[in-house]
């Protein structure tokens, strides 16, 4: 079961270093990563693209020496439903299979790992989300690939 965390929204001056050209999903990933880091985790690599796919966060959790895949989901909307849940057993497999090939390439496969979703509910026209949620250990990896700790 998932671990979820409500966090505190900060009002930092700098989080307007996003343009009104990035998108919700480039902002939700920026800011993610700076809470990331925040609360002791080290920035690997940020929208990992192979030829079949992409993470949107890689990071080395330091004091737990786990590397945590994390999908972002960002809401620039008042619609019904959470962000976390499009974070489908459809997408969860695609985020297995690229978490894989990025161990297999690195050679990291003996690395503890785990699947993290942040889930976001940012309004527009406003410079901070109203609403941040960490689930760690988010789900398992899917299919075959049953291979991390």
């Amino acid at each position: 079961m998932a671990k979820k965390l409500y966090l505190p929204i900060r009002k930092d001056p700098d989080i307007r270093q996003f343009s009104n050209q990035d998108n919700a999903g480039q902002m939700g990933e920026r800011y993610a990563a700076r809470y990331l880091e925040e609360n002791g985790y080290k920035m690997i690599a940020i929208r990992e693209r192979d030829h079949r796919g992409e993470i949107d966060i890689i990071a080395k959790h330091l004091s737990e020496k786990t590397i945590v895949f994390v999908e972002v989901k960002t809401l620039r909307t008042s619609k019904p439903g959470h962000p976390a849940e499009r974070v489908d057993r459809r997408k969860q497999r695609q985020i297995t299979h690229a978490a894989l090939r990025y161990l297999k390439r690195n050679h990291q496969l003996e690395f503890k790992a785990r699947f993290d979703i942040i889930a976001i509910r940012w309004p527009h026209h406003e410079d901070v989300p109203s609403e941040i949620q960490h689930f760690i250990s988010a789900f398992e990896s899917v299919d075959d690939y049953q291979i991390f700790g």
